[in-house]
């Protein structure tokens, strides 16, 4: 009986025959190559601890009129992302938890279909995962390095837009995914839009530390006010690279397992490492658990309303 699997379409590759599959997986049939048995009540705990932390950073900026701004509006669509991730991992998980004790039993035919509708969720939240990211550093640099004609640029109207457009085309570009995955350019679409946003934010950030570095050279001969603005974005790029840094740590062995899986599909090194999935998986949502953790220690407007929703909910 076919079983629920998160992310069950890219957990071995597809592109190779059975015979080429069934030698390379005898070859990496011993020692560490065994895999990672990972219980889904570990699963199901990271999904319940990401989907609360996510949810008290989307009610805070909501909540706070302090927080309304471009900046934290692109901020809490990245939680939202996270959500959708852990509320996709916790659906699954559940599911799976009772069809392994008996409890629920469903049609072939109806597993495969949830399948593919909670991939296309996860799918979709990589996607807008990393176009917010990418927005929110062109909106740190935009304010770094055209301060004074910020809020013309970055109007709520763009703002809007923007936000609107990431949504559409993560579940355009998901669905397509979901449904044409046995096609190589498929695939290479979607690691090529994860190396272009991965060069885009790097050039972004340093050239932006490159201003920092100067900044602190020359702070002493600047007014008061300009500074301190400054200062403060700079604050955010600090923080914000901090996120991308986890993002890229969590998400890496999940694109280089794509990676694999188009150029060696049937290598005895490769298919040990497609054997580590479940792994890639537990980084994924350990990612929607870390960015909450950051937005409240990095941001002390956004940790002073988290703090007063706590207390007040005691």
């Amino acid at each position: 009986m076919l079983t629920l699997a998160p992310l069950r379409l890219l957990r071995e590759p597809w592109n190779a025959s059975d015979c080429n599959q069934s030698n390379a997986t005898a070859g990496a049939s011993s020692g560490w190559c065994q895999g990672l048995n990972i219980p889904n009540e570990l699963f199901l705990t990271l999904g319940l601890v990401s989907l609360v932390e996510n949810l008290l950073v989307v009610v805070a900026i909501l909540k706070n009129r302090n927080l309304r701004s471009p900046t934290y509006y692109f901020i809490c669509c990245l939680a939202v992302s996270d959500m959708l991730v852990s509320i996709s991992n916790l659906v699954e998980m559940l599911f799976m938890l009772l069809m392994e004790h008996g409890m629920l039993v469903i049609d072939t035919s109806i597993v495969r279909h949830m399948d593919n509708v909670i991939d296309m969720f996860i799918c979709s939240s990589v996607v807008s995962s990393l176009s917010f990211l990418g927005v929110i550093a062109v909106d740190r640099y935009i304010t770094i390095f055209y301060a004074l004609r910020y809020h013309s640029i970055m109007t709520l109207q763009r703002a809007v837009v923007t936000m609107a457009s990431i949504w559409l085309a993560s579940t355009v570009s998901s669905t397509v995914f979901i449904t044409y995955y046995h096609n190589t350019t498929i695939l290479l679409c979607l690691i090529s839009f994860f190396l272009f946003m991965l060069v885009l934010m790097l050039v972004l950030y340093i050239h932006m530390f490159a201003l920092a570095r100067h900044h602190l050279h020359s702070i002493s001969s600047q007014q008061k006010q300009p500074a301190v603005y400054r200062g403060s974005s700079l604050k955010g790029a600090v923080t914000l690279t901090i996120l991308l840094g986890v993002f890229f740590i969590c998400w890496g062995p999940f694109f280089l397992h794509l990676i694999l899986i188009v150029t060696c599909p049937t290598n005895p090194f490769c298919t040990c490492f497609f054997s580590y999935f479940n792994l890639f998986l537990i980084l994924i949502i350990c990612n929607s658990v870390i960015d909450p953790l950051i937005y409240a220690f990095r941001s002390q407007e956004l940790r002073r309303t988290l703090r007063e929703m706590v207390l007040c909910s005691w």
